[in-house]
C-alpha cells in the first residue's frame, strides 16, 4: 500500500478571525425567521401562531407574509388561512447548489467512496450560524441507509464532523463544553472521553464516532480547508457498525483523506 500523505491541518492554537459586525436589519431578521419557522413546521401556521411563536405584532407579521407570498417563497391556503413555503424556496436551493462549485466538485467522490464501501457518502458544508448542512449525497445499494437528504441541517458540534469542528474551529473547552451539553445524542459519551476523541481527531486529520450520534451507526469524517486554513467542508461517510470494524473505519479514512486532498487542490487552484 502507497504511504498515505496526512493533510496538514491547521496549528490548534490559530486565533479566529474577528468577527464582522452585522447592524440588524428587523425586517430582513423577521422574515428569516418565518421561512426558517414555517420550515421546521410540519403543517401550515396561520398568521396568530406564527406571530405569537416569534414574538411579533400580529400586523407586521401579515405584511411580512403577503410580501413572501408575492416573492413566491410562501404560500397561503384560502380556506384555512394558514402558510406554508412555496416552490419559490425550492428555485432559491436548486440556484445555490448549480453555483456551489464544491458540490460540483465533490460528487464524483461521494460516488466512488459509496460504490466501493457501501456507505452513505456526504459532502458537508460548515455554516456561519454553528451548523453543517449536507450538499451532495450519493447512497449505497445496501438494504441500510442513512436517512438524510441534500439540504439536512445538523448541530455543528454532533457526529464525527462536530469533532472536527471542535478540533479546528477555535472555541476554547469552556466553550465547547457549553455546546458539547445542548447536543442531542442516541447514546450521549461522557465530556472528557468526546475531548480526547476531539484531540486524536486533530492529530490524525479524521474523525469517528462509532454508535453515539445514531445507534448502530458509524460515521467518519475529513476536513477539507480553504487557502486561509480555514475548515469550511468536511466528507462524510455513514454505515452499519456492524459492517465498519475499527480496520475498515480506518482504510476509509485513508481513501477519503486522499479524495479531500484532491478536492483541496482543485478548488486551492480556482482561488
Amino acid at each position: 500500500m502507497p504511504t498515505q500523505r496526512t493533510q496538514t491541518p491547521p496549528p490548534a492554537t490559530t486565533p479566529r478571525t474577528k468577527p464582522v459586525r452585522v447592524r440588524q436589519v428587523p425586517a430582513v431578521s423577521r422574515s428569516i425567521a418565518i421561512l426558517r419557522l414555517l420550515g421546521d413546521a410540519k403543517q401550515g401556521l396561520g398568521v396568530k401562531a406564527i406571530a405569537d411563536t416569534l414574538e411579533l405584532v400580529p400586523s407586521t407579521c401579515l405584511h411580512i407574509l403577503r410580501v413572501l407570498v408575492s416573492e413566491d417563497l410562501v404560500r397561503v391556503d384560502p380556506a384555512t388561512k394558514r402558510y406554508t413555503l412555496s416552490g419559490g424556496m425550492i428555485s432559491l436551493a436548486r440556484s445555490v447548489l448549480a453555483g456551489s462549485g464544491f458540490a460540483q466538485l465533490v460528487q464524483p467522490a461521494l460516488d466512488r467512496l459509496a460504490s466501493s464501501h457501501g456507505v452513505t457518502a456526504m459532502g458537508v458544508e460548515i455554516t456561519a450560524r454553528q451548523g453543517v448542512v449536507v450538499l451532495a449525497l450519493s447512497k449505497s445499494s445496501q438494504p441500510f441507509r442513512l436517512h438524510t437528504d441534500v439540504g439536512s441541517q445538523f448541530n455543528h458540534l454532533v457526529s464525527a464532523t462536530g469533532r472536527l469542528i471542535a478540533a479546528h474551529g477555535g472555541e476554547n473547552w469552556t466553550e465547547l463544553r457549553k455546546r458539547f451539553n445542548a447536543i442531542e445524542w442516541d447514546k450521549a459519551p461522557s465530556f472528557e472521553t468526546w475531548k480526547k476523541e476531539v484531540e486524536l481527531a486533530r492529530t490524525r486529520g479524521w474523525a469517528v464516532d462509532r454508535d453515539h450520534f445514531i445507534s448502530g451507526l458509524t460515521v467518519v469524517a475529513v476536513p477539507i480547508f480553504d487557502t486561509a486554513g480555514r475548515m469550511t467542508n468536511t466528507l462524510v461517510a455513514a454505515g452499519l457498525s456492524s459492517h465498519l470494524n475499527v480496520p475498515t473505519t480506518a482504510r476509509i479514512a485513508a481513501l477519503m483523506q486522499q479524495e479531500a486532498r484532491a478536492i483541496t487542490d482543485v478548488m486551492q487552484a480556482r482561488g
